[in-house]
């Protein structure tokens, strides 16, 4: 994420988002499942952590975890959590290479640009081990656009999206579907796939 204007907001909202999200990885059975398909002590990139309930979740599952965000009071948030190690940083700031066992990047990426979307998905495979998991959710819908709070989204279709995957490398392995409200309460669909690197 690198918009200015979103960063912005999710700093100013840092404390609704947490709360919104506080219960809401207790019953996620994408991140059980990512969770189950990674041995003890597997490192972890969260990439666009938000307050860190996701990376909270793994490390109580004894997994190893960096959680990264744009924003500063997410960062600050999510390094509260016991185990957890968080830093600020961009997508476009992981450079990495073979450094991780799992990517979680859970309705993160739906902020960068969609001309930006294939350079992000080939960093974030470089830095996957060989065969290591990556995890990623997006609204679904077609072109760009800001939401009722400002924030600057992009939306994919399913098969643009597994193209999309395939052309950086990775293999899907499922995918999952639903609906739901986020910070601006609206109601949208969205599209979730698991794949290996």
């Amino acid at each position: 994420m690198s918009d200015p204007e979103t960063i912005r907001i999710y700093d100013s909202r840092a404390s609704d988002y947490a709360a919104l999200t506080e219960d809401y990885n207790a019953t996620d059975p994408m991140l059980e499942a990512f969770v189950a398909m990674l041995p003890s002590g597997a490192r972890v990139l969260d990439l666009g952590c938000g307050p860190g309930t996701s990376a909270a979740h793994m490390a109580r599952a004894e997994l190893a975890v960096v959680a990264v965000d744009a924003s500063a009071e997410m960062v600050a948030l999510a390094a509260q959590h016991p185990g957890v190690t968080a830093r600020q940083a961009r997508f476009d700031e992981i450079g990495e290479t073979a450094a991780y066992d799992g990517i979680w990047a859970n309705f993160s990426l739906l902020h960068a640009p969609l001309a930006e979307f294939p350079g992000h998905l080939a960093r974030l495979h470089r830095a996957l081990k060989p065969g290591g998991i990556f995890h990623i959710a997006l609204k679904l819908g077609t072109g760009e656009g800001r939401d009722s709070l400002g924030r600057f989204y992009s939306y994919h279709q399913e098969d643009a999206l597994e193209h999309l995957l395939q052309q950086a490398g990775f293999t899907v392995i499922d995918r999952a579907f639903g609906a739901g409200p986020g910070l601006s309460g609206k109601v949208e669909d969205w599209i979730a796939m698991r794949a290996h690197a």
